[in-house]
């Protein structure tokens, strides 16, 4: 009699799991998600069912991150993947790599996903974005080379203002790879203004019309980053005046067209000798105002002064009159108004304080309060 093989529950797990893994290594399978748990590891969680069966489903981090949409329950996908065995449980399921929605198209989620997850950060938020400088220096642009666009920007700055530096940093506008040029372009032009072009004020980052798909590169994250983190204000005009994207939305301003943008930055030589005109006539206005009114007050102020000073010259007269009146009241001159006199000896000129020093037959000078007299000394009396 033959042996029967015993087989561990471990072992006809693993042999299950072999035989399942090698023959669904690569499967898509069209479901609706429902179940979904996204836990704090990073990993998603859910089922894919249709009327009459489920399939358990996971979706690890490092292939989470890849998906540009929000999931949700309800919605239908495509997941693209293998199938598997968890040992623990001994339950088959799907290995997710990748997901496609059904019905709205998956770029259209991406899109929608992304403008949410942005937004919440802050990205778009009206309170950070800048001013763009008038009449700059130099402007940067990022466009590619080939097209009518770059054209067009050009055409209208040169028009504007013929003296316009534009500094052309070329990118891929479309396709793979065309993202990280852009982003790889701004970067460029911001490190061009710290270290050399110190007069870079602006960028614009143009591209014409097209479809969502064409547009994408502008709708990828690296671009709406390299747009918030730029030093320098960006200008966004992608596509048509319908079009949106999620470099509109970080951009500092958005054009409907690249020709606007250019408008944007360069004012016309036309409306800058309006804006002179104004800025004159509002000028002379306001002096013609002020003149009258401050030539008022000027009149008042001068007035003012003359009054101060005539009575500053009144006061000192009449300091000096009394200084004068003191100084008279002192002088041996006003002694001689009273109706004395001074008695000098003629050949020395010496006053003669007593009578012992005088001789017979000397002549003196005698000084009045009007004039003077000489007499001889005929008789001396002690």
């Amino acid at each position: 009699m033959k042996t029967q093989k015993i087989l561990t529950v471990s072992e006809l797990t693993r042999d299950i799991k072999e035989v399942i893994e090698n023959v669904f290594c690569e499967v898509f399978v069209e479901g609706e998600i429902s179940n979904l748990r996204q836990p704090s590891s990073g990993h998603v969680y859910f089922s894919l069912k249709d009327e009459q069966a489920q399939l358990r489903a996971v979706l690890f981090k490092n292939a989470s991150v890849r998906i540009k949409f929000a999931l949700a329950d309800g919605m239908k996908a495509v997941c693209q993947g293998r199938v598997g065995v968890y040992e623990r449980d001994g339950q088959y399921q799907l290995y997710v790599n990748d997901i496609t929605p059904k019905g709205q198209g998956a770029l259209q989620l991406a899109f929608e996903g992304l403008k949410d997850r942005l937004s919440k950060e802050g990205l778009f938020d009206e309170a950070r974005k800048r001013p763009i400088p008038f009449l700059p220096q130099a402007i940067g642009v990022v466009t590619s080379l080939t097209g009518a666009v770059i054209q067009d920007i050009l055409n209208v700055l040169y028009r504007r203002f013929p003296a316009a530096h534009v500094v052309i940093c070329p990118a891929r506008v479309q396709g793979p790879g065309a993202a990280e040029e852009i982003a790889a372009a701004i970067k460029d032009l911001n490190e061009l203004k710290l270290k050399e072009l110190k007069t870079m004020g602006v960028i614009i980052l143009a591209r014409g019309g097209g479809s969502l798909e064409d547009l994408w590169c502008f709708n990828e994250e690296s671009v709406a980053r390299a747009i918030f983190n730029s030093a320098l204000p960006v200008i966004s005009a992608v596509g048509h005046q319908t079009d949106y994207t999620i470099a509109d939305f970080v951009a500092d301003r958005r054009a409907p067209t690249p020709s606007a943008a250019a408008e944007i930055v360069m004012p016309s030589r036309l409306e800058l000798d309006e804006r002179i005109e104004n800025f004159l006539t509002h000028l002379w206005r306001n002096l013609m105002d002020f003149v009258p009114e401050h030539a008022q007050r000027i009149d008042g102020l001068i007035e003012q002064a003359a009054r101060a000073l005539r009575q500053r010259v009144r006061a000192e007269e009449m300091r000096f009159s009394s200084v004068l009146n003191e100084m008279d009241a002192l002088s041996p001159l006003a002694v001689l108004k009273r109706g004395y006199s001074v008695t000098t000896a003629l050949d020395n000129d010496k006053c003669v304080f007593s009578a012992n020093s005088l001789k017979k037959g000397e002549l003196v000078k005698t000084r009045l309060s009007k004039g003077a007299f000489i007499s001889e000394i005929t008789q001396i009396v002690v």
